[in-house]
């Protein structure tokens, strides 16, 4: 593709065109006006998109042409081509297929980034410089982009351009240590809490950097690393760690500061209740009839009870052996004490309350979970599911200005592979 090919197209690509494809809802939410390019695969990057197309960003997600490859990370498989796993990080996103490692494809990304706000990118450390796109060449070519960077360990230092996978990050950073039962093994958290965290500092700081972008005109580097972000949530025990220089010890599902704040078992299953304060826990006592509790002098605070915590919890535990748990839990929530059933995720997904909060979405076979952030005057939606790699490839390109001769020329190129 030629610099003239991209000029002509960048004068026919006006901001007030339409960047809608024909046959996808039209877009509704906080950010209608942003237009994002999403070159990121696995689960970081792809969540961030994903959170800005649900409050209606216009998110193109760019594959390459083999895809991301989490579309294999199954089973189970929701459609012939991707899994589950990539059903929860790519709705909302039109979808086109670029190999970025030919010329015409890079040059295809240029045009694109002409009219961006924002990229989403996760390569190994070097490739956009590999290509022609360095940070100094971006700020200069496109000084109104936001270039949101997400790397394991960011791009310089000891680590810098290593590569890193959220387990991985769980183990260096500290964060497996501290959990899992106190005479067990550390164990990675059941969900990938590092990547997600990050997904979601990304889009805050992508939010940042629009924000600036309003006084400055221009837009700004936002550089993520998972090991900062897996770091950034060791609350509290960080904080502890720098008061004492002692490292925490794994609680199982006790909480390391507040008592009682864990799981007992109930005749029908396990419950957890979390009395957080001294009011909370004489509460919990009266709900038991049990009242003699808050007036023992080893329960009275909550350092006495982290003390005695042994004693507390053997006597709890022969009260709420009588109980079953979903009129425990009632009692107690009437009593003002935070409780709720051990859910499996199913159970969790089926709550009338999950429900009611439209926590679960079903739109035309696609099925997923709702938007967390409930703007009353903006609202997000979520308008259809993942697209199949370059579905729309053909709206795109229209878009950007190309003719069927210069589609046709980024084909037989393979900058559009099939």
């Amino acid at each position: 593709m030629s610099d003239s090919t991209v000029n002509t197209a960048r004068v026919a690509n006006a901001r007030g065109a339409s960047s809608e494809s024909a046959a996808l809802p039209p877009r509704t939410g906080a950010l209608t006006d942003i237009r994002v390019i999403d070159l990121s695969r696995v689960l970081a990057g792809p969540l961030c998109g994903q959170v800005l197309a649900d409050h209606g960003a216009d998110v193109t997600k760019v594959e390459p042409p083999a895809g991301d490859e989490t579309r294999g990370w199954g089973p189970p498989f929701v459609r012939d081509d991707h899994s589950a796993y990539f059903d929860g990080l790519n709705r909302n996103k039109r979808n086109i297929s670029v190999d970025l490692r030919v010329d015409e494809g890079q040059q295809l990304l240029r045009l694109m980034l002409a009219d961006a706000d924002v990229m989403i990118e996760n390569f190994k450390a070097g490739t956009l410089e590999k290509w022609g796109l360095s940070d100094d060449v971006l700020a200069e070519e496109f000084p109104r982009l936001v270039h949101c960077r997400i790397t394991g360990y960011g791009t310089d230092g000891p680590l810098g351009g290593a590569p890193g996978y959220d387990a991985v990050l769980q183990a260096l950073s500290g964060l497996m240590s501290i959990n899992g039962e106190a005479d067990g093994e550390p164990m990675r958290i059941g969900i990938p809490l590092v990547d997600i965290m990050t997904g979601l500092n990304a889009v805050n700081g992508i939010l940042m950097a629009l924000h600036a972008r309003h006084e400055t005109g221009r837009g700004q580097l936002v550089d993520l690393a998972l090991l900062d972000n897996a770091v950034s949530v060791l609350h509290p025990h960080a904080g502890k760690w720098f008061a004492t220089g002692v490292a925490p010890e794994r609680t199982g599902v006790a909480h390391p500061t507040i008592c009682p704040y864990e799981t007992f078992h109930c005749s029908d299953g396990p419950i957890f209740i979390g009395a957080g304060n001294d009011r909370q826990f004489e509460s919990l006592a009266m709900a038991l009839d049990a009242p003699w509790l808050a007036k023992d002098p080893r329960f009275t605070t909550n350092a006495d009870r982290l003390m005695n915590a042994a004693w507390l919890r053997e006597a709890l535990a022969e009260l709420i052996l009588g109980w079953q748990r979903e009129a425990l839990a009632t009692a107690l929530r009437h009593a003002g004490v935070p409780s709720g059933a051990v859910n499996d995720v199913g159970e969790a997904l089926d709550l009338p309350q999950v429900r009611h909060r439209e926590m679960v979405v079903e739109r035309d076979g696609y099925r997923g979970v709702g938007l967390p952030v409930k703007l009353t005057g903006s609202p997000g939606s979520v308008r259809f599911g993942p697209r199949k790699r370059g579905a729309d490839a053909e709206a795109v390109l229209a878009e950007l200005g190309l003719d069927e001769n210069q589609v046709a020329g980024l084909r037989a190129a393979g900058a559009l592979p099939d």
